[in-house]
């Protein structure tokens, strides 16, 4: 395993240079990362589930799932949520991803987990975490690049809910500050960059209950320095816009001001590079263990419309059990 800062960066590119595979995670405040070759993710006992790597042999699971989740109080989530909107109402940031820490029980290990969960993401770290993440970061093919921000949820149940989605006023500037944002991100390293496909509404499945969530895609074509170089690109975007918030120096204040907890590895963002190519992901729906407790982690972006109770019940929708 190897562990870096910043240097990270330029270990990828020369990996990438050599055309040689490698699996990558960043985290939130993008002072550490590791990168990991085929045989040390092996070693590591890493089990990863992505579009093109796909790692540790398919176990069932077929005990009866146990999964109960004990948010904080609508009080305590209320300290945190009245410094954002403080910051927001004197114009200091337009979004504020807020998030928090919840503690979970149940009879799964985080290996089960993992296992258990439907997701187009999936990471195992033994000991340290799990995630099943439906959040694309970036893909880079040859000299394309795109990205696919994922901002607005909904319970599913409710009436007409792909169309309050939509229409809702807050939600729709949520999800147009961060395409802005990514727009603006994308074009410091690519040319010709357009949004190709706008509040796409996929559907995802929980025990608990279903949500609908809204993604758009934003890409364009790497500018010359940028060819071959996935850490430099890297370097340029992170920590990534969609769970942080914009303008993004500011609002990275805000945000470790009014959460008070180390994210670490959450709304980090790992990925794989084949050799040719890169897929990678924004490490959110993420259980982490730590002292024999596990915990949850999850928010949603905050703006001068966001209304407290309402926050607070799509931070709890989206504490769920992976399965269905």
């Amino acid at each position: 395993m190897a562990v870096f800062d910043s240097y990270g960066f330029s270990v990828m590119d020369d990996l990438s240079e050599r055309k040689e595979p490698f699996f990558f995670m960043v985290d939130f405040l993008v002072e550490k990362m590791e990168i990991f070759t085929l045989e040390e993710i092996n070693e590591k006992g890493l089990i990863i589930d992505f579009k093109n790597i796909k790692t540790g042999a398919a176990k069932d699971v077929k005990q009866q799932i146990r999964w109960k989740a004990f948010p904080e109080s609508l009080e305590s989530y209320a300290k945190g949520f009245h410094k954002v909107q403080q910051h927001l109402r004197k114009g200091n940031s337009y979004l504020v991803n807020y998030t928090r820490k919840t503690p979970v029980e149940t009879n799964l290990s985080l290996e089960e987990i993992f296992y258990i969960s439907g997701a187009k993401y999936k990471v195992y770290y033994p000991g340290r975490f799990v995630f099943f993440s439906p959040e694309t970061f970036v893909e880079i093919h040859k000299d394309k690049i795109c990205t696919h921000p994922m901002k607005g949820t909904i319970d599913a149940s409710e009436a007409d809910a792909e169309q309050k989605l939509r229409n809702s006023i807050k939600e729709k500037a949520e999800h147009y500050t961060v395409i802005d944002l990514l727009r603006n991100d994308l074009s410091m390293v690519a040319d010709d960059v357009s949004v190709d496909c706008f509040q796409r509404i996929d559907l995802i499945r929980t025990r608990q209950k279903n949500l609908l969530a809204m993604s758009s895609e934003i890409s364009g074509t790497l500018k010359e320095g940028f060819y071959g170089k996935p850490g430099s690109i890297l370097r340029k975007l992170l920590p990534a816009g969609s769970i942080l918030g914009a303008p993004k120096h500011k609002t990275l204040d805000i945000i470790l001001e009014a959460e008070n907890t180390p994210r670490g590895y959450y709304t980090g963002i790992c990925g794989w590079f084949d050799g040719e190519n890169l897929d990678s992901c924004v490490m959110i729906r993420f259980v982490e263990q730590e002292n024999g407790q596990l915990y949850f982690r999850s928010g949603g972006g905050i703006t001068h419309m966001s209304v407290l109770e309402e926050e607070y019940q799509e931070m709890k929708n989206k504490i769920y059990a992976p399965v269905y």
